[in-house]
């Protein structure tokens, strides 16, 4: 695996960055020979799905599974949770500035603001 001088934060972003460029020239690809655009093709009621039956697996991976299996199911979620979000067109950068708008605020105070 490749390391990234700038740490593990920089080097998932750019996973992730990469990852969504691929998941976009999916669009439009054979549902029968890509997964991607099987899900895409479904629209957001099946990648909803998906991602919630990805982020159970992922639950119970972290309550009882190995670090390499939390490791897989994380890299699932995360993988469905960007086809999700572009079945909804709501891009990867949308994501990153509600995060970047957060940092630094307490978790507490920011969900309480919400009403």
């Amino acid at each position: 695996m490749p390391h990234d001088p700038l740490g593990p934060a920089a080097y998932l972003g750019e996973v992730l960055n990469d990852l969504a460029k691929t998941i976009d020239a999916r669009v439009g690809d054979d549902p029968s020979t890509s997964w991607t655009a099987k899900l895409l093709a479904g629209g957001p009621a099946v990648t909803a799905k998906k991602l919630g039956e990805e982020g159970v697996e992922a639950a119970l991976a972290v309550a009882s599974q190995s670090d390499v299996e939390v490791a897989k199911e994380a890299g699932d979620v995360l993988y469905h949770l960007l086809v999700a979000l572009r079945s909804r067109g709501v891009p990867l950068d949308a994501v990153a500035k509600v995060l970047a708008d957060r940092q630094g605020a307490s978790g507490i105070a920011e969900k309480a603001s919400r009403g």
